[in-house]
């Protein structure tokens, strides 16, 4: 078997995986030099061979060079190729990572995570849209031996049986990340929301602005994978501060009121409530009070600033990281803001 050939069959792109492929490619042929299957010296297949055989597009293949090249494992002489610069690097670190879905806040959360640990681990990232059945099925059917096991548990439905799956993983390995959901046993570490907190300091904060609307509105969609808690946290806020409260399960089949503040959690519901207010005319941040979950950039600038309460996505990222590279079993409570703006 050629030099080359040898290398291509260290290399193993996963279709399902999260995982940006440059960082599949890069990382097996880490393994591969861990394992001795790559040595010092070795040339290695060009960016066409790669991107042929892979079927991955050739700014990926380099993408991909050129991150082992910023680690110093890849040399390249031109009109020759890559070669195996050094072998003393290692990635003593081996990371399931498993969200429930993709979004530009948990990409945060990803980035974060990713940057915090440098190039100590190899991370195999996977989606599960919050989906049980897809959650149960990735973790029981995982191959590789991983250090580490990084879970986001949301789900619309069947989280009641989710402790039975994760009760199942070596709690050593174990960190969960935004909520830990009840009857999980043993010690692991914890990145973590404290929901029916947050919504009620956060109100707590915004109550001066929102004593001038009659009536506050949590639009909380049926069948949402969004935790409970936020509600209880919502309804407890408007009992003890003497407001009408409704929570709305389906803000399309609403008619928005003025005097009244409406509190989005899904980002869908955000433009369906702003596209009624426009339409009757109303004025955000006069007639009607917007408080959106969740900060964006975009949110910064629509409609000269939409107020939010937002868990900080960075930090959760970076305090996963620092766990599992102090191999720590704390739980930490993420921080929480409220940004107010114009639309309230």
């Amino acid at each position: 078997m050629s030099l080359s050939k040898k290398i291509l069959n260290t290399i193993s792109i996963d279709e399902y995986s999260a995982t940006p492929k440059y960082l599949q490619l890069s990382d097996s042929i880490l393994r591969g030099i861990q394992a001795g299957t790559i040595g010092k010296g070795d040339m290695m297949p060009s960016i066409n061979e790669i991107s042929f055989e892979f079927d991955i597009s050739r700014v990926t293949a380099e993408k991909g060079y050129n991150h082992l090249k910023g680690l110093g494992v890849l040399g390249s002489v031109p009109g020759k190729g890559y070669f195996i610069k050094q072998t003393d690097h290692s990635q003593p670190l081996k990371v399931f990572l498993l969200f429930n879905k993709l979004s530009t806040h948990k990409k945060i959360i990803y980035d974060s995570f990713v940057e915090t640990l440098g190039g100590k681990a190899a991370i195999d990232f996977y989606i599960y849209n919050n989906d049980f059945a897809l959650f149960k099925r990735l973790i029981e059917q995982r191959k590789e031996e991983y250090t580490h096991l990084v879970i986001i548990p949301h789900f619309i439905e069947g989280e009641e049986k989710a402790h039975e799956i994760i009760n199942t993983l070596p709690k050593e390995q174990l960190i969960v990340l935004d909520k830990i959901i009840p009857r999980l046993s043993g010690k692991f570490g914890a990145v973590y929301q404290n929901f029916e907190r947050d919504i009620y300091t956060s109100l707590e904060k915004a109550s001066e602005p929102l004593a001038k609307y009659d009536t506050l509105n949590l639009i909380f969609p049926e069948n949402s994978y969004a935790p409970p808690e936020i509600t209880e946290g919502f309804v407890n806020f408007c009992r003890d501060y003497a407001f009408d409260y409704r929570v709305i399960s389906d803000i399309d089949q609403e008619t928005i009121h003025a005097q009244q503040a409406y509190i989005n959690i899904m980002e869908d519901d955000l433009v369906i409530l702003i596209e009624k207010i426009i339409a009757q005319s109303l004025s955000i941040g006069q007639d009607v009070g917007v408080i959106s979950y969740n900060e964006t950039p975009l949110k910064r600038l629509l409609l000269n600033g939409i107020t939010t309460m937002s868990t900080d996505f960075q930090t959760m990222g970076r305090a996963a990281a620092k766990l599992i590279l102090s191999h720590s079993k704390e739980h930490l409570e993420n921080p929480f803001y409220l940004t107010l703006r114009a639309s309230l």
